[in-house]
């Protein structure tokens, strides 16, 4: 009997002081997508899904959650999350990538999802630039990891772009429309555990179908 895939979700979540207005909804929407990913592995058993949450601002980089199954997760609260200061968010997506790098070398046969959510850009980083992350998210792709870039408030598909992210999804930041961005995230999420099941290309088109559902 073959083992299940281990299907490893990275969250980045910018944690700075401008995505104070949207807290709750930012709170809700990860526990939702929590309660999604759970879904997904009663609905593809042959998946394993772990859960990793790193937030980010001026204070520093802070792992919420890492590598934990998906299973066994309780949701985030206000606690947790709060959010202050600037956006590192150069060193947030390097230090996460990295540092799952590390966990993973020993097992190859790994799928990892990355998904970046941020309501504006870069203005703090001081370990990590445009090039390096441009060049680390270049590498893991290659190596089959899928990225994600959600965001607000700045030219999303552009910045994406110069980090070699080509799957994006714009919101406004008010809680209605980051309601509504979590429920294309999560039936997002749905169609990358079919992909892995039909062994098709998890980066390519991640929201393809939604756009679709848009132009209809």
């Amino acid at each position: 009997m073959n083992e299940n895939v281990k299907v490893f979700n990275l969250i980045i979540l910018d944690e700075s002081g401008s995505m104070q207005s949207i807290k709750r909804a930012t709170i809700s929407g990860f526990n939702e997508v929590v309660q999604t990913i759970k879904g997904v592995e009663k609905q593809f058993p042959e998946q394993e899904h772990f859960i990793s949450l790193v937030s980010f601002n001026g204070l520093g980089i802070k792992e919420i959650l890492f590598n934990e199954p998906v299973k066994h997760l309780k949701e985030i609260d206000e606690k947790k999350y709060q959010p202050d200061s600037s956006t590192p968010l150069y060193d947030a997506i390097g230090f996460s990538i990295i540092k799952l790098k590390r966990e993973l070398d020993s097992i190859p046969e790994s799928k990892v999802l990355v998904t970046i959510l941020t309501d504006g850009e870069e203005n703090a980083s001081k370990e990590y630039n445009g090039n390096s992350i441009k060049k680390l998210v270049a590498e893991m792709k290659q190596k089959g990891w899928a990225f994600t870039y959600i965001g607000a408030n700045h030219d999303v598909e552009k910045f994406a772009m110069s980090i070699s992210i080509t799957n994006t999804m714009t919101f406004s930041a008010n809680e209605a429309d980051m309601s509504a961005m979590f429920v294309k995230e999560k039936s997002a999420r749905v169609r990358y555990s079919q992909k892995i099941r039909n062994k098709e290309d998890t980066d390519k088109d991640f929201y393809k179908e939604d756009d679709d559902e848009k132009l209809s």
